[in-house]
């Protein structure tokens, strides 16, 4: 994960530390909610399923894979079930 240096001012830093102790998160949680929050207002997708259904247009098709059936308990004892 690429890291960034940034600087913010003393009151800013302040209000989110307290921010951050209010609601028990870390400073990065605050950062990843605050940057969601703003990719979403500009209609930017955060994540990569969002941003290949936001190229596939509106009228795209979602189909779900086959799930594979849950196996079926195994007979002891061979074909014969014994």
């Amino acid at each position: 994960m690429p890291g960034k240096r940034i600087q913010i001012d003393d009151e800013t830093w302040a209000a989110l530390d307290l921010l951050a102790r209010d609601r028990m998160m870390t400073f990065q949680e605050l950062a990843d909610e605050a940057f969601a929050d703003l990719l979403k207002k500009h209609g930017r997708p955060v994540d990569l399923r969002s941003a290949l259904r936001r190229s596939a247009g509106a009228s795209a098709v979602v189909i779900p894979l086959n799930k594979r059936k849950a196996k079926e308990p195994r007979q002891r004892g061979g074909k014969h079930g014994r």
